[in-house]
């Protein structure tokens, strides 16, 4: 059974009255709501806090799901929309740093970089490679980190992406064609590559 499917088993469950099957939900997707939300909300206390309550919005919000997008497209939107509001509240812009863990940094194709033999100037090279892309996205416009991070980072397609961000597929794909320009742009003259070379 696929993954989507049973999900939306769980979804009608818990629509339901089986508390258990949101339960299972939550286990599921709390880690990577919580990272993605953890792109938005710096304070690690404060992103658990909003994690919290985007579970809240989408177990009140539950008997409204008709299953037109994934449960994790549409949890995903609720997740974005309450960690904005949530910087809104406190007068914060979304943060300028995007932080990368070990396990997110192997999803970037610069990433690659992180694997060669290890030799203090691969070494230096992988941190440099790191510190520029993390800059280029502390620089890119929100709307173009937030594509660009959930598809790199989070993995999802061009179509879910356009449901979490709320816009054409069209949109998504010219976000995230400038926003790899953007940091391709920074990366040339680290990876000493030309201008028609994005790596």
């Amino acid at each position: 059974m696929a993954d989507r499917e049973v999900d939306q088993q769980l979804v009608e469950r818990a629509q339901r009255g089986d508390k258990h099957a949101f339960d299972l939900l939550v286990t599921k997707y709390q880690r990577k709501l919580g990272r993605l939300i953890s792109r938005f909300v710096r304070d690690p206390a404060e992103a658990e806090d909003v994690t919290q309550d985007a579970f809240i919005k989408a177990y009140r919000a539950l008997p409204g799901f008709r299953g037109e997008s994934a449960f994790y497209t549409w949890l995903y939107r609720i997740g974005i929309n309450t960690a904005k509001n949530h910087l809104l509240a406190n007068k914060r812009r979304p943060p300028t740093t995007t932080p990368l863990d070990a396990d997110e940094a192997e999803a970037l194709d610069e990433a690659s970089l992180l694997h060669e033999v290890s030799t203090p100037e691969n070494e230096l090279m992988s941190k440099q490679v790191v510190h520029v892309v993390q800059t280029s996205l502390q620089q890119l416009p929100e709307d173009l980190r937030s594509a660009l991070t959930l598809r790199e980072i989070e993995g999802l397609s061009y179509e879910e992406i356009a449901e979490v961000m709320n816009c054409p597929i069209g949109t998504v794909r010219s976000r995230i064609f400038r926003a790899r320009e953007a940091v391709a742009e920074n990366l040339r003259p680290l990876l000493e590559t030309s201008k028609g070379n994005r790596w």
